[in-house]
């Protein structure tokens, strides 16, 4: 674990992504993908498949449906790849493809009984969300869940869905009392951009220290598992 040691505000609200930060999904993202792109008839091990898969691994973290109207271009054609890709992702949740990352419900109790709040955040649709609270029995672990239907639309690397979490919980009095934590540059782009006092890369998913830095971390953690300890280190 690597952090900057500049923190003077209490963190009251903790904004956790799931996949890759909470919950291993094992490269569901890429299958699910892979299902999507055969619907559009992008064949794989062709160039066009190999770029868009490439832009799909750098894009991990931003909303779904962002990334594929990046790749199709068209609203029809981006509606269509997210619909097939949701489907797939759900139905490989259904299979028991997902678990938590090890020490991750742990984790949001024990920032809990801190007397903090914890919301769980995700670049999926509501159903895919609901599908993966649902497959982990976390339906009721967290008092809010978000997806960015629920912030208007704009998912990451956008600050809505951190703002969001900040307005209808009121669990702090100023957005620097936040952390936001995730595994991809654009969850700490998105807590940066909110103006979060605290905002953290996790070397469980996409991403590594470099890109978290360069978004302006400032912390990274191996594993949300050392989350609760370093926020009752910080105030």
């Amino acid at each position: 674990m690597t952090h900057r040691t500049d923190m003077t505000h209490d963190i009251r609200l903790v904004v956790l992504d799931m996949a890759g930060t909470t919950v291993a999904d094992g490269g569901l993202v890429e299958r699910a993908f892979e299902a999507a792109a055969a619907d559009l008839g992008v064949e794989p091990g062709t160039p066009g498949h190999a770029a868009k898969l490439a832009h799909v691994r750098a894009t991990m973290g931003e909303s779904k449906i962002s990334v594929f109207r990046h790749l199709f271009g068209t609203e029809d054609l981006a509606r269509r790849a997210n619909t097939a890709f949701e489907k797939a992702y759900g139905e490989l949740v259904d299979q028991g493809c997902i678990e938590q990352v090890p020490g991750a419900r742990e984790a949001i109790e024990e920032i809990q009984q801190d007397g903090r709040t914890v919301v769980l955040t995700t670049g999926f649709a509501r159903a895919t969300q609901d599908a993966i609270l649902g497959a982990l029995g976390w339906r009721d672990l967290v008092p809010l869940t978000l997806c960015p239907a629920d912030a208007g639309g704009r998912g990451r690397p956008f600050p809505d869905m951190v703002l969001e979490a900040f307005v209808r919980t009121k669990a702090a009095d100023d957005v620097r009392q936040t952390a936001v934590v995730g595994d991809t540059s654009y969850d700490v782009l998105s807590g940066v951009r909110a103006g979060a006092g605290m905002v953290a890369g996790v070397l469980t998913g996409a991403h590594g220290e470099d890109a978290f830095r360069t978004s302006g971390a400032t912390h990274v953690l191996t594993s949300v598992a050392e989350l609760p300890a370093v926020l009752r280190g910080i105030g």
